[in-house]
């Protein structure tokens, strides 16, 4: 009998943006885009789940709807990373 192994725990980034499906919660039979300003620590959840604060984003990857949103890890599909930061550079310098 083979032995099952949970998911790796994704550690998840601001800015990171998710596909959020059913996977993550029925409420999302109709997946959405997220990009993820915070994981919410100071809410009390159920075990392997936990509330996300975001922006629900459109098929062009702009922002909607900010959401907060609670959904079971093990569900989670990261479409994509943050960029790491680089080094000597600060959003001040950024144009945009």
């Amino acid at each position: 009998m083979a032995t099952v192994r949970p998911a790796p725990m994704i550690e998840l980034k601001a800015g990171d943006v998710l596909h959020i499906t059913a996977a993550c919660s029925v409420q999302f039979a109709k997946p959405i885009m997220f990009r993820l300003i915070k994981v919410r620590h100071d809410l009390i959840t159920y075990d392997r789940w936990i509330w996300l604060d975001g922006y629900e984003l459109d098929a062009q990857g702009d922002a909607v709807a900010r959401r907060e949103i609670f959904v079971q890890r093990a569900g989670l599909r990261v479409q994509r990373r943050t960029a790491p930061a680089q080094p000597g550079r600060s959003r001040s310098n950024v144009r945009g």
